[in-house]
């Protein structure tokens, strides 16, 4: 089994020390021992793979046995995600980063019931980063994915011009993605709209802005899960899971 990872910003000393709310998930959630292998990571590609020194109430002293740097991931995937009602965005932000997404953009699109606005929207996207953290750790990555500030369609169209590739998935269209030609570097962008769909306005100026309408299969993903499984089409049709 492989060892459990934990998020340190500071990889460098030779003896690491998890303090706070890392420090007691390791020492009171996790439970680990003294001696049991661990991983920290920065969440930019830095791995220190350590060895428990000592476990307090809410601390654990860790000697470092081997520091790795993993390569950036290329191509970049960037996932426009819709905002969705309860948990369902949250889902989508854990999924996509298990797969090994590198961005999340919160899309405030037509349809979504859910407005993040004032207090509510900054709470809301703490709840997304949040989530790519543990699901960061759950999935052993080095990299921990970015989570945008919300965007407009206007912003979004911007980010699909400026790719490199971008589909945006929707259940009338007739391309698959598994047969689309994707670039083996720069960016591509992944948009997945809300649970009521993404309008036909919409649709209109990001395929305007250069996205490709696409559909993964012959049934209707959940708005949570759809980013996920585009995502891991994409890896599989390029050298990130090779």
């Amino acid at each position: 089994m492989s060892a459990p990872v934990f998020l340190l910003e500071d990889l460098d000393p030779d003896v690491l020390v998890l303090l706070g709310a890392e420090g007691r998930h390791a020492a009171t959630v996790r439970r680990v021992r003294l001696g049991e292998s661990v991983d920290l990571v920065d969440g930019r590609g830095g791995r220190a793979e350590c060895t428990v020194a000592s476990v307090g109430r809410d601390t654990v002293d860790l000697v470092v046995v081997r520091r790795t740097t993993e390569p950036v991931p290329t191509p970049r995937l960037v996932l426009v995600q819709a905002i969705a009602k309860g948990d369902r965005g949250e889902r989508a932000v854990e999924l996509a980063t298990e797969v090994g997404i590198d961005e999340i953009v919160p899309w405030a699109a037509q349809r979504c019931i859910v407005k993040w606005d004032g207090q509510r929207g900054s709470k809301a996207l703490d709840r997304w980063r949040s989530t790519a953290g543990a699901a960061t750790k759950q999935s052993r990555r080095a990299w921990l994915p970015e989570v945008s500030a919300a965007a407009s369609t206007t912003a979004v169209a911007a980010r699909l011009a400026a790719a490199s590739a971008a589909f945006v998935l929707h259940e009338s269209a007739v391309l698959p993605l598994s047969t689309q030609s994707v670039p083996d570097a720069g960016e591509i962008v992944l948009v997945v709209g809300p649970e009521g769909g993404i309008s036909d306005d919409e649709l209109a100026v990001l395929t305007e802005a250069g996205g490709v309408a696409v559909r993964l299969g012959p049934t209707v993903l959940r708005t949570s899960t759809a980013g996920a499984a585009a995502a891991a089409v994409l890896s599989a049709m390029t050298s990130r899971w090779r």
